[in-house]
Formats: C-alpha cells, sequence, structure tokens
C-alpha cells in the first residue's frame, strides 16, 4: 500500500498542502468546515501523522511503587506495554513510583505515558496539563476525562455467582479482605447483582485488615450459623488463604467447599488442588495502554471523547470448584 502523505490528502480534498497541515494540527487560518473535511478523508485514507521532531520518541510508563498485591499483574502489564510500543516504533520506559514531582519529571521526558495502579488525583492532572497523551490502568471519578484500559471486575462477579448457582450452591461466602481496592468492590457488586435474583441463594461478605484475617471472621460467620459451601475470593492470594485455613480446620477441597479466585497467577497452579480462578488479561491491558497512547499521538481519536477500554476475563475452571455438598458441609469447624 502506497504511503499516505498531506499530498495525497491535498489531491484527494483539493486543497492545498497548507491547508491541510494546518487542519490536521488544529491551528488557525483554516474554517472548522474544511478542518472537519481534511480529518474525515485523512481518516479515510488511514493517514498516520507522524511524530515531530522535537517529540522524544518514548512511551512511559508509570506503576505505583506501593501497590504489592497487585505485584504479579504489573509484570503482565508491562510485558503488554513494552512489548506493544516497541511494535509501533517507541522506545519503551518505566519506573515505580507514587510521587507527583516523580510522576510529572517522566512524563516530561515522555511523547506519551500510563499510569498504572492507585496514584493520586495530583499526580494524574500534572501530567494532563503537560498537554502529551495519557492512559490510566486504575479507577477514576464516573466519567472523568480520562482515557482507561481495565477487566471486566463488575461482570467476572456475575459470571462467577452464576457458576456457582449451577453447581447448586445457595450459601456463598464474598472473601473480600481489604474493603478500599476498588475492583474488589465492582467483583462483589456483579456477584451480588446475580445472586438477588435467586432468593434462595444467600451471600455473606467477609472484609477484614492484619487484625482480623480470614480465620476470625469466618468464625464469626459460624457462629452465626451461616456455613457456606462456596467462597469466591476477590484475588488469588485470599483464596490460596482461604484454602489453607479451611483444609487445617478439615474441610476437604472441593467436597465439602469450593475455593475461586481471582487474576489466575502463578500460584493458582502451584497449589493442589488447583485453583478455579477469573483470568485477569494482564499482558493485554498493557498492549492497550500503549495503543491508546499511539491513537492519541497520531490523532486517531476523537480528542474530546475519553475512551474506556475493557478486556474481558475468563472464568478457568480447575479443581478447587465442584458441586454444593447434598447436605452442606461434611466438615465443621472445631
Amino acid at each position: 500500500m502506497a504511503r499516505i502523505t498531506l499530498a495525497t490528502i491535498a489531491e484527494k480534498t483539493g486543497l492545498s498542502k497548507f491547508a491541510v497541515s494546518r487542519a490536521l494540527s488544529g491551528k488557525s487560518g483554516v474554517s472548522e468546515e474544511t478542518r472537519r473535511l481534511v480529518q474525515t478523508v485523512a481518516a479515510e485514507l488511514g493517514y498516520l501523522r507522524p511524530v515531530q521532531d522535537s517529540t522524544p520518541n518514548v512511551l512511559g510508563i508509570v506503576f505505583h511503587d506501593t501497590d504489592l498485591v497487585n505485584s504479579e499483574l504489573q509484570v503482565l502489564v508491562q510485558s503488554g506495554f513494552q512489548s506493544e510500543a516497541v511494535r509501533r516504533g517507541y522506545q519503551a520506559r518505566m519506573i515505580w513510583t507514587h510521587l507527583p514531582d516523580e510522576v510529572e519529571a517522566f512524563a516530561r521526558t515522555c511523547a506519551g505515558v500510563s499510569m498504572v495502579g492507585p496514584h493520586l488525583k495530583e499526580s494524574k492532572y500534572r501530567v494532563k496539563e503537560l498537554g502529551i497523551p495519557l492512559s490510566l490502568s486504575g479507577w477514576i471519578d464516573p466519567l472523568e476525562r480520562f482515557d482507561m484500559v481495565h477487566g471486566t471486575d463488575h461482570e467476572s462477579g456475575a459470571a462467577v455467582a452464576e457458576y456457582l448457582i449451577g453447581l447448586g450452591h445457595r450459601r456463598i461466602a464474598y472473601v473480600q479482605g481489604s474493603s478500599h481496592y476498588r475492583g474488589r468492590i465492582e467483583r462483589f457488586y456483579g456477584l451480588r447483582e446475580v445472586v438477588e435474583k435467586h432468593p434462595e441463594v444467600e451471600l455473606r461478605q467477609l472484609t477484614f485488615d492484619s487484625e482480623k484475617m480470614f480465620i476470625g471472621r469466618f468464625r464469626e460467620l459460624l457462629d452465626d450459623g451461616f456455613n457456606p459451601t462456596a467462597f469466591f475470593c476477590a484475588h488469588d492470594g485470599l483464596a490460596l488463604t482461604a484454602m489453607s485455613e479451611l483444609m487445617g480446620m478439615g474441610y476437604k477441597i472441593p467436597q465439602d467447599a469450593t475455593v475461586i479466585g481471582f487474576g489466575d497467577f502463578s500460584a493458582a497452579t502451584q497449589i493442589t488442588p488447583n485453583l478455579t480462578t477469573v483470568k485477569t488479561q494482564g499482558q493485554e491491558i498493557g498492549a492497550g495502554l500503549a495503543r491508546i497512547l499511539d491513537d492519541r499521538i497520531h490523532e486517531r481519536l476523537n480528542p474530546s471523547v475519553p475512551v474506556r477500554l475493557m478486556l474481558c476475563g475468563h472464568l478457568i475452571e480447575r479443581q478447587s470448584s465442584g458441586p454444593a455438598p447434598a447436605r452442606g458441609n461434611a466438615a465443621t469447624a472445631p
């Protein structure tokens, strides 16, 4: 295919290269009608606006350095981001920080920046004010004007609920752990949304911090007369804890209790029985972040419309899940 240039667009529209250039760069000197015509023709022809010589040919990604819970996910995101950036002709650079000054200084060396994790609003807006493309993987306020790439948390919770109910489970516990992670809250909302359609199904949350871990909260459920046959855990790490504690109490997995995680990280297949879990598309999230930056740099996206890119996970069924016990749990807490 022949390379599409300003001259190609000028010939197609009957305009001068000067007018085409000013229309595509957003500069004054052309009417809005002309600007729209040029942008439409450029999009139809597949024109890629070159990065200016003064712009560094670098895509940067900033990981929140205190978000240790998601460290394995960050490695996957990094791999996807780097591969996609290189494939599109950029250098890829990475830093790990949560400090706004460091985030801004790094962004000034890049043509576009992605930020991953629970970064401060100040950091996001300081990069935005630099006028360079910015994409996020992390939660933002409703309708906040940032491009964002994320997984299907709410949808995943709903899918797990349908799966467990299909297996005959009627007493489900959601092992949330810390309650300040937005993704975990969204998974609970999806789980609850489906459960509420089934009045015969009971759902309880297990939230806890370092002072009251899984075992303490689980015993409270038992004392309250609620003995779950299924546990959906908001993270694979929580699922490993739940399985270990349950087996220590005499439960057999999955004969007495089904345990499902979230993430599909390496430990999911290193424990016996292997963990049923929802796979998070970490590499694709990273690649999506880089693609959005490249699309913004080359003006393929409407500058007035922020983008939300969702990467759908999927349920991986392994040995930690099974049908509900015929008469509740065969094992009971000592």
